[in-house]
Order: structure tokens, then sequence, then C-alpha cells
């Protein structure tokens, strides 16, 4: 696996941070403000700062990700949560429009898993709480790091 040291820093700042915010959704079912929020603003100033011909790819992934996660929360929905869109946020600013790509992976990751839950426990399953943020980290990861460890070309 070799990248450019500037893609590198990135990355790996990125999976640094989606490593620790997914270890607090898994034991606290929350993904902190905290961190999340003045990740991504650094993330955005280092990308922009290194890439500055993606500037509007990286504000505009970001946004929009975290609209779109954001929809379900905001609509009552309580399958997703705020932490979810807010991580989106970072995951676009780390990866641009890979950050769709991301999601798609995320939702099949967990599919199986919701799947899996319903048929052990049956209908009472449905209000079983599934983390959804390691799942969107995992896929940010495969997207990251995928094209890289299967030696295809990338961007």
């Amino acid at each position: 696996l070799t990248l450019p040291l500037d893609r590198a820093l990135v990355a790996a700042s990125l999976a640094g941070v989606l490593v620790v915010l997914s270890a607090f959704d898994l034991q606290r079912g929350i993904i902190p403000n905290r961190i999340v929020l003045p990740a991504s603003a650094i993330l955005l100033l280092a990308q922009v700062a290194l890439f500055p011909n993606r500037a509007q790819e990286w504000v505009l992934a970001g946004l929009l990700a975290a609209v779109v996660l954001g929809i379900p929360p905001l609509l009552g929905r309580r399958w997703m949560g705020m932490g979810d869109a807010k991580l989106a946020l970072l995951i676009g600013v780390g990866l641009g429009w890979g950050v769709f790509g991301a999601v798609v992976v995320a939702f099949l990751c967990v599919f199986p898993v919701a799947l899996l839950l319903l048929l052990r426990g049956g209908l009472a399953a449905r209000e079983t709480t599934i983390p959804f943020g390691p799942f969107l980290s995992l896929g940010a990861l495969i997207v990251l790091f995928g094209p890289h460890l299967a030696g295809l070309p990338t961007s």
C-alpha cells in the first residue's frame, strides 16, 4: 500500500478518528460532537490546504451526506441518529463524493446483521439498536483503502 505523503496523512487521520468514533458508538451508543465536529473542521482545512482544486467537492460532499443521513432522525425515524449524519459529514470531507459509496457499503454490511437479529429475535428484535457508526466507518475504510489494497488505479 503506497500513497503520496499528503494523501497518506489525510487517510491515516481519517482512519484514526473513525476507529475512535466507532468505539464510542459501540460502547455508549453515541458519536460525540466534541470529537466529530472538530475532526471534520480540521480535516476540511487539511484537505483544502493540500488539495485546493477539490475544495468544493470536500465541502459539498460533506454537507450533502450530512443532510441525506440527517433526514431520517429529523422525521422521527429512530433507526438512525443525528450522530450518524455528523459522521457522514466527516466521511464526506474525507472522501469527497466517495462518501456515497461508503454509505452504500455501510447499508450492505448492516443489512445481514439486522436480518439475523430479526430471524433470531422475531418481531421483538425490531426494538434492538444496532450502532450504525461502525458500519459507516467500515464503508469509509473500504472506499478509502480498498482500491489500493486490490491494486486498482486511483485518482
